[in-house]
């Protein structure tokens, strides 16, 4: 067994073993030879967060900043120094404490995290003692590589300095995370879980020590959800996946176990500390899955609700989501059993505590903050290209924009990087269902932010501008079905409207459509011509567009069809690469589309 290397925690009265080999621990735990007083129950204090997403900073209203308190009166809540203080507060003489996170931690929205490679929040989460973390569908938003190398391990990719391995507010070069993530349903091709399945921490009492295990699970769609896409990776089913690991770590002896499960429900209440008649897949699982499983943390659906629900054997055993952005801590008080280690039930408490901004932020945290604010605004005034035009969303009467076409052209030349075979970029400049990618205008004038001038595009207004957080895949679709995808830019509604909703092509095709024929047959592939030759409809074509499209989220179900999809670079990376590989742009004509009759 290992001793967890980790000051902090054990300063905040923790004591915990990380151990791949139970067995001289277990028979310790089971020494008839103890003290009597050893069998008394044994208070062991767990606390989580969720769905961070980089939010090191309080989150705005739009983002998350308040939260409806019990009496519904709104309190203002998040920032990671504030929660930081809480967390103390929290755990404040409490011997057996264990403090872990489900999943989300980073691949956040923040500016400062994302042009940092999540590396600030793993400052951040390393400072705050976490122990632990589920893997959520976001820790895959770039690779496995990306979780299981660069966010755990350190490892550096590209330029350090410029593209990975900054240098964190203490000085040191980014050495990866203090703690560990887990998942055990999420395998690689050869089936094998890309990262442990479980952790197993001690906790102490009297001489004695108690094994808890905690298992990861991630929400099944992870390998085809827009953001984590990863086509290498597969999810096996979860209450089959939770009931395997909870077999495994109670044939090791292991009589308390939690399931800290990336993926969540919500329910009918406005307060985030109860639980109205709750639904979704978490819920759902806790009403099936094995008795072995003594509580069940959950996250994803950035809900909160504090519940209890009856296991298979009508046991009730709490069930809780901590909201997100750091807005809310759960805290789940256990009782063991001093003899066997099992978790007494009728013990168990529960309760979800708002991160309030009326206490004192703590000034360790508030410092790496500030550290990572002000490099994140240094990054936003890094010039990446020069524009001779605006490039707006502004859209003329078939739907084209100078902004919407560029992004086009970004899809198909970041197909093509690294030796990649595409023969069309698309990107929804205005989507069936959802928001767009498209998010703001490069303009000529200067925005009088630090660093700027006439023409020239920062980074972070290239980032402002396009991108969600979604790779670029490419896909195969025969011509019928491209054309398929063409026709569904016009949609009936339910009123009898037809509703325009516009795709932007690459530069190297053109289109004609007649708005006077029905709705689907509009566009004769006659029409639609690739680098000069008609559309053939038997023919596989590979297309470059955002997974968010090609996953049909954008409302264009005909893009579900398609197959062999390839991964390329996520979308504000990408974009910030085209810019600045071509440093100097002027906007097309829009003549990519026109209107026949």
């Amino acid at each position: 067994m290992r001793k967890v290397s980790r000051p902090r925690a054990l300063a905040a009265g923790l004591a915990a073993i990380v151990t791949t080999s139970l067995a001289p621990a277990i028979a310790q735990a089971a020494n008839p030879s103890q003290p009597d007083h050893a069998a008394a129950a044994v208070p062991v204090q767990l606390v989580s967060i969720t769905d961070f997403h980089g939010y090191l900073r309080p989150p705005s209203p739009a983002d998350g900043g308040t939260i409806a308190g019990p009496d519904g009166t709104a309190q203002v809540v998040g920032g990671a120094a504030y929660l930081a203080t809480h967390l103390k507060s929290i755990r404040a003489g409490k011997q057996n404490s264990i403090f872990f996170a489900d999943g989300d931690n980073f691949s956040g929205w923040p500016f400062e995290v994302d042009a940092h490679a999540d590396e600030p929040t793993i400052e951040v989460l390393d400072a705050l003692g976490v122990e632990f973390s589920s893997v959520g569908n976001h820790e895959l938003d770039v690779s496995k590589s990306f979780l299981v190398d660069h966010m755990t391990k350190g490892k550096c990719f590209g330029q350090v300095g410029v593209d990975s391995c900054f240098t964190d507010s203490t000085g040191r070069r980014f050495h990866g995370a203090d703690f560990e993530f887990q998942s055990a349903n999420i395998v690689d091709a050869k089936g094998r879980t890309i990262v442990a399945p479980y952790t197993i921490r001690w906790v102490r009492d009297h001489g004695r020590a108690y094994p808890i295990g905690f298992i990861g699970m991630t929400v099944p769609d992870t390998p085809v959800g827009s953001t984590s896409y990863q086509p290498d990776l597969k999810a096996l089913d979860t209450v089959e996946s939770a009931n395997r690991a909870a077999a495994e770590l109670t044939r090791k002896g292991v009589k308390a176990i939690v399931l800290n499960m990336h993926d969540g429900g919500t329910d009918a209440s406005a307060t985030y500390d109860n639980c109205v008649n709750p639904t979704g897949p978490a819920i759902d699982l806790a009403r099936q899955v094995t008795p072995q499983i003594d509580a069940i943390v959950t996250g994803h659906w950035h809900a909160a609700f504090n519940c209890s629900i009856p296991d298979p054997d009508g046991n009730p055993r709490p069930v809780v989501e901590a909201a997100n952005h750091g807005r809310l801590i759960n805290e789940i008080n256990l009782q063991l059993d001093g003899k066997t280690g099992e978790v007494l039930r009728d013990r168990t408490t529960s309760t979800n505590h708002a991160v309030t901004r009326d206490v004192t932020p703590d000034p360790k945290i508030q410092g790496i903050v500030d550290y990572w604010a002000a490099a994140g605004n240094r990054k936003y005034a890094e010039p990446v290209a020069t524009v001779t035009g605006d490039f707006t969303r502004t859209a003329n009467a078939l739907g084209e924009s100078t902004l919407a076409n560029l992004a086009a052209d970004v899809h198909l030349w970041t197909a093509r990087q690294n030796g990649g075979h595409a023969d069309l970029g698309v990107i929804a400049a205005k989507p069936a269902t959802g928001s767009t990618a498209l998010r703001g205008d490069l303009l000529v004038a200067n925005s009088n932010k630090p660093g700027d001038a006439d023409g020239r595009v920062l980074l972070g207004e290239s980032w402002d501008a396009y991108g969600y957080g979604n790779p670029v895949l490419t896909v195969s679709l025969t011509g019928a079905q491209l054309d398929a995808v063409l026709e569904q830019q016009w949609q009936t509604q339910t009123n009898g409207t037809v509703k325009f909703a516009p795709l932007a092509l690459s530069g190297n095709v053109t289109y004609a459509f007649d708005a006077s024929r029905p709705v689907g047959d509009r566009i004769d592939p006659a029409d639609v011509k690739i680098d000069g030759a008609a559309l053939d409809p038997a023919k596989t074509y590979r297309v470059a567009a955002l997974a968010y499209t090609v996953i049909g989220a954008d409302g264009y179900s005909a893009f579900k069809s398609y197959t062999n999809p390839v991964r390329n670079n996520t979308d504000h990376e990408t974009f910030a690469a085209y810019l600045k590989a071509h440093k100097t742009l002027t906007p097309t004509p829009l003549d990519r589309v026109t209107q026949k009759g």
